[in-house]
């Protein structure tokens, strides 16, 4: 590994214990995805800071609110990260009462209201809702057994790219389509195709660039998963990294953290470590925008929303695990 990544590597493990030690009895592998919501952001988690953004949290929302459960400890990562964290419970408040006009409230839909409150802190979020809307019920039409409440995440976040909805759906469709000759789940390939989607670049050499990646993993002797992992390597794949260059700091960065607490041998899986491993090599790649030159702006937004769906992807994972776990107790 390369410096740059050895310390996002190391930081990633301090950040992932250090949520941890405030928000005890969380599903674990919620912690590496809150853990990563520092690293993507250039920041580190604070004791006190989450601890005041989870009683800004539990002041702001009721026992059984969908701010709860699976979804609050991303929420308080994320709260804390905001200068006012009542400001910005407030805000997201607002946003969810407007997503509600237009989807049945739930988990997923009080995710979206979090990362518009990021994406979008100031003005209406009535015009990108109802667009929203229409974009679900064209996916759904297109895929209905694929097309659940968990997409309405990503459906918010195509809501607010520049391409049609025609271009959106259509590529959608392409992706889709030339990803199912590898990988047999509908509902992870779908979420890849979201993320693709909303990168620069015709589809076909989008989907080309992130099979040829995976297959470099597997090349340079690692292991990645073929399910909800799919959604970070499509991230990935479109920040202008070489597949073998990706690959091989995937695989260092997965060894690295088979070395750590919770990665061993009774830890967290090998798929799982490399889609970990993955995030924190996109992280290195994914520069904030306002780094980049003006003619490379828009790209690096477009990259950095990708990105953002991929993280996205990687909760609703998470939180779906955990609605399964949740009803077979019961």
């Amino acid at each position: 590994m390369n410096e740059t990544l050895a310390a996002l590597s190391e930081r990633f493990i301090r950040s992932r214990d250090a949520v941890k030690d405030v928000l005890r009895w969380e599903n674990h592998l919620i912690y590496p995805i809150c853990a990563n919501i520092f690293c993507a952001r250039g920041a580190t988690p604070d004791a006190a800071r989450l601890e005041a953004a989870r009683t800004c949290l539990k002041e702001k929302t009721g026992v059984f609110s969908n701010f709860r459960g699976s979804v609050s400890a991303p929420a308080i990562c994320l709260l804390s990260l905001a200068p006012d964290p009542a400001a910005r419970m407030a805000r997201v408040t607002e946003i969810y009462a407007v997503l509600k006009e237009y989807f049945m409230g739930a988990q997923y839909l009080a995710l979206a209201a979090l990362i518009l409150s990021e994406l979008q802190p100031e003005g209406s979020v009535g015009e990108t809702a109802a667009r929203a809307r229409v974009l679900y019920e064209r996916m759904k039409k297109e895929h209905p057994l694929l097309t659940s409440a968990e997409d309405t995440v990503f459906a918010m976040l195509c809501a607010r790219s520049e391409k049609s909805d025609d271009a959106l759906l259509e590529e959608m469709e392409i992706c889709y389509r030339a990803l199912k000759t590898r990988f047999s789940s509908g509902n992870s390939v779908q979420s890849a195709t979201h993320v693709l989607a909303l990168a620069p670049g015709a589809p076909q050499e989008k989907t080309a660039k992130m099979l040829a990646l995976y297959d470099a993993i597997r090349a340079h002797g690692g292991k990645y998963g073929k399910y909800h992992e799919l959604a970070v390597l499509a991230a990935l794949s479109v920040l202008g990294v070489s597949p073998e260059t990706a690959a091989e700091e995937i695989v260092g960065v997965s060894e690295w953290l088979r070395g750590q607490k919770g990665y061993g041998v009774l830890g967290i899986d090998a798929r799982t470590r490399a889609m970990h491993a993955a995030m924190l090599v996109a992280d290195c790649y994914a520069p904030a925008a306002s780094e980049a030159g003006v003619a490379a702006q828009a790209a690096q937004q477009t990259a950095a929303v990708a990105m953002i769906a991929a993280q996205q992807a990687a909760m609703v994972a998470v939180i779906s695990a955990s609605a399964a776990a949740s009803s077979a107790s019961h």
